[in-house]
């Protein structure tokens, strides 16, 4: 099939262009560089465009005409969506909703959408099924499930097909070592740790040290980026076998780690200690975040190559 990847030039955008060319697809990556890397797109063709430019998407749409779209140019910081909402709501639904109309116009009806575990705040129990109630406490979650609404709204009035993957925490790098995270500021908790492991950093921070979990940290459910990346392959095929059939998928392996936990496991992979700072809770983090990743395993056959934590840790080296 031909594809959009939208944000294919980020961290889990290019390492989805990768996948996808490997799994046979010919791939187009758009991309307005605000915070991705064109020597990243490594497959398929490279357009600049902001999904807000809705006429320049009209004419990429019209000019490649794909099959199906992959969405993956959301502002994703938890922390800035508490200070710069607007920021947030413009590009994540605004921008979502610019692409989703020129995806209409030109009927392009397969869509993939990289939503969040941010979607439900915080739980009510764990692990996260996909029917867990959804109350998000930051402008990031609120904008993602925004549009999981719109997505509802869209298929029943226009015939568009979705899937929805909440991620919980992406992690790891290529394998291959072809790809890596770049982000800068970088703020994923696992690229910190190995900077100061590998003396790129000063220290590590703790954000909160009183949640309610065994050592106080914060746990999170680390999935790896090409863990991830598969499923939206998986999404694809399944959108082409069931047309009538959209669907949601919490994507994590089922099991948490805290902070303490992670930093920890690298210390003991790596041979290195570093200093580890404890400060303040930021606004608008969970204290616990597991997902039940039952119903993709069971509909999506998904099977994950870095089930284990220290396997997502090696690939960072």
């Amino acid at each position: 099939m031909k594809i959009f990847i939208i944000g294919g030039a980020g961290y889990i955008g290019s390492h989805m262009v990768k996948i996808a060319h490997q799994a046979g697809h010919d791939v187009i990556t758009l991309d307005n560089l605000s915070t991705g890397h064109q020597d990243a797109v490594l497959y398929g063709e490279f357009e600049l465009c902001d999904i807000l430019d809705t006429a320049k998407l009209d004419k990429l749409f019209k000019k490649h005409k794909p099959d199906a779209v992959m969405h993956f140019s959301a502002y994703s910081l938890v922390g800035e969506s508490m200070t710069d909402p607007y920021k947030y709501y413009n590009n994540n639904v605004s921008g979502t909703l610019s692409l989703l109309k020129t995806m209409i116009d030109n009927d392009c009806m397969k869509f993939i959408f990289s939503s969040s575990a941010a979607i439900f705040g915080n739980p009510e129990y764990i692990p996260i099924d996909e029917n867990h109630p959804k109350n998000p406490i930051n402008p990031y979650g609120k904008s993602k499930l925004m549009v999981e609404e719109i997505l509802g709204d869209f298929e029943s009035a226009y015939g568009l097909k979705y899937v929805s993957f909440r991620y919980f925490n992406a992690a790891g790098h290529d394998p291959e070592g072809d790809l890596s995270e770049r982000h800068d500021p970088e703020t994923h908790l696992l690229p910190i740790i190995m900077q100061a492991a590998n003396g790129q950093r000063d220290a590590v921070s703790i954000f909160g040290n009183d949640y309610e979990t065994t050592d106080g940290t914060c746990v999170r459910d680390y999935i790896h980026v090409n863990d991830l990346a598969d499923a939206h392959i998986k999404g694809l095929e399944y959108l082409n076998i069931n047309e009538s059939h959209s669907a949601e998928f919490n994507l994590g392996n089922g099991t948490g780690f805290s902070v303490k936990e992670v930093i920890k496991q690298v210390k003991d992979i790596t041979g290195k200690d570093f200093l580890v700072i404890e400060e303040g809770r930021r606004g608008g983090d969970p204290s616990i975040l597991i997902a039940s990743d039952e119903k993709a395993k069971k509909v999506l056959k998904l099977k994950s190559n870095f089930s284990k934590i220290e396997k997502i840790i090696q690939t960072l080296n």
